[in-house]
């Protein structure tokens, strides 16, 4: 195995660091110009433009970086986010929203019942009752528990030898999300959609991730309610509406009442 060696380049983290930090604004504008990428891209050159944004940020290269990381990609004249580039917004909402979230176990939603049909298996055992899961035995302990009865290796188990791993009971869990889209979420020039929209992406995202098993949906509502897909968030905007709130929860009742959870 060959070993390159060089000089430690701290230009080379700063560059990176760079990269993250326009990254995170290029997110949050994305989600202010309702998924336009062009747009994204443009108000951050006027940013830079204004000062706010640091003059040796090179936005042409991190231009060209977002499409050869297909982030974007060209469709003829325009800019637009990828499969990729909607994923990447949401995990950037999730980290923001939920940076103190610590990984744990895979799983479901445990709810308090325990034996029988359950899914998960614990470390902890027990007796075997009537009516457990055949793959739940644990055949080790039970063989020893027939040996230390009989005191002999011959197969002569007895239903009291057998030890069984205790369970857990997992389920899974119907989400509607909704999601305020009339003029009250920018009235007086207060931008409320923006925050609501990450909300809404960081919390598509830790469904999606943590509990794949679960089912979301998703209602806009405004003069009416409308169901749109994940994908669609990046790129909702408010409008001149009402916020016919009865509308959204009816329809959200509707989707869950379809629903086996």
């Amino acid at each position: 195995m060959r070993f390159i060696y060089s000089e430690w380049d701290d230009s080379v983290i700063e560059k990176l660091q760079n990269l993250k930090d326009l990254m995170s604004i290029f997110n949050y504008l994305l989600l202010q110009v309702n998924g336009d990428a062009e747009m994204a891209l443009e108000l951050m050159r006027k940013l830079q433009r204004m000062g706010v944004l640091p003059e040796d940020f090179e936005l042409d290269d991190f231009e060209k970086n977002l499409e050869k990381s297909n982030i974007v990609s060209w469709q003829g004249d325009n800019i637009s986010l990828t499969r990729k580039g909607e994923k990447s917004l949401r995990q950037d909402a999730f980290e923001n929203i939920f940076e103190h979230l610590r990984k744990s176990g895979a799983g479901g939603h445990i709810i308090p019942h325990g034996g029988g049909s359950s899914e998960e298996a614990l470390p902890e055992k027990r007796e075997y009752r009537f009516g457990d899961e055949f793959n739940h035995i644990d055949f080790q302990n039970s063989l020893m528990n027939t040996i230390k009865r009989t005191g002999s290796l011959g197969l002569n188990m007895d239903e009291k030898d057998l030890e069984v791993y205790d369970t857990e009971q997992m389920t899974n869990c119907a989400t509607v999300m909704l999601i305020d889209i009339s003029h009250s979420m920018v009235l007086y020039g207060e931008d409320r959609i923006t925050p609501a929209k990450q909300v809404a992406l960081a919390f598509s995202e830790l469904i999606l991730t943590k509990y794949p098993k679960d089912s979301l949906n998703i209602v806009l509502f405004g003069d009416f309610a409308r169901e749109v897909k994940v994908k669609d968030l990046p790129y909702i905007g408010v409008g001149p509406y009402h916020t016919n709130t009865k509308a959204g929860l009816e329809m959200a009742r509707n989707i869950l009442l379809k629903k086996k959870n």
